[in-house]
């Protein structure tokens, strides 16, 4: 498969007990599950419409909006607290399992959680960012605190500021790429949950409560057997690379690689790189 791949051919949905899911799916060949980050606008689509035509040509590659985000159900809780069900929902609806799994951001702690408490759903796991426990850098992060103040405030100049703060380069955030997300974001007809996961209370409780979940972390991470990637941007200002350290040692089967010159986006900014070693990942056995 080659070439760039619609929306609109790509996009299916799946009814769940809870309500609709919608994911794209391309490819032929063995199964392989991309899982979106959060934020303004995000989507499947939005983080991935550009890798799905390189993974298409050797998986059935499923790209998953989760509840709350795209155009999937809106959720009663915490869009973060269901993502884990929702996702099983999606394996179970579809049929699929074991299966690798590539989580960017809350994907991949979504991912991460699931691997642990769900060992026979994941094959491989992939995040980028999203995963470990942040061990030097300040608490929350500047990425993270600029999200909350969009959410609070959504004007066009914060959105521009908070994707200013995901990349190391900003001139992949061309005009196209700032409407595209400014549209989403502001979509009357799109879920509105980014309020139950960003917002005082919660950028308080990572203030406070980073030595009290640090122990959960560690339990969780232990529990992966799948074999791991972890992937950060070296230059990433949500999730910061000293927190790969944790998982890296206390993840059993974990291999890291740092790009350089990159934000929180790895699978955008350094778009080939982020392919390249996930294929590599992927076909050892």
């Amino acid at each position: 498969m080659t070439g760039e791949l619609s929306f609109e051919e790509t996009s299916r949905y799946l009814d769940t007990p809870k309500g609709k899911l919608h994911y794209h799916v391309a490819g032929d060949g063995p199964p392989l599950l991309l899982l979106h980050g959060s934020g303004p606008g995000v989507s499947g689509w939005a983080n991935f419409r550009g890798n799905l035509p390189v993974f298409a040509r050797e998986y059935t590659t499923y790209v998953l909006d989760f509840p709350g985000f795209g155009r999937s159900y809106s959720p009663d809780a915490n869009p973060l607290a269901v993502g884990p069900a929702g996702v099983l929902d999606f394996l179970d609806g579809m049929g699929l399992g074991p299966l690798p799994v590539i989580g960017n951001s809350m994907g991949g702690n979504v991912a991460a959680r699931i691997a642990a408490e769900h060992p026979d759903r994941v094959s491989r796991l992939m995040c980028i960012g999203g995963v470990g426990l942040s061990l030097l850098s300040p608490s929350p992060p500047e990425g993270i605190k600029l999200l909350v103040e969009f959410v609070e405030n959504p004007t066009r100049e914060r959105l521009v500021q908070w994707m200013e703060s995901m990349v190391y380069d900003t001139a992949i955030l061309t005009e196209e790429f700032v409407r595209l997300r400014w549209e989403a974001a502001t979509d009357p007809d799109a879920p509105s949950d980014i309020k139950k996961l960003y917002n005082r209370a919660m950028l308080e409780a990572m203030r406070k409560g980073r030595a009290f979940g640090a122990a959960d972390s560690v339990a969780m991470l232990t529990k992966i057997k799948a074999p791991t990637l972890v992937m950060f941007g070296r230059d990433d200002r949500v999730t910061p690379m000293d927190g790969s350290l944790a998982a890296m040692r206390l993840i059993p089967k974990c291999e890291l690689h740092v790009f350089y010159d990159c934000g929180h986006w790895a699978m955008i900014e350094r778009k080939a790189e982020f392919e390249s070693t996930v294929l590599a990942f992927l076909a050892r056995d």
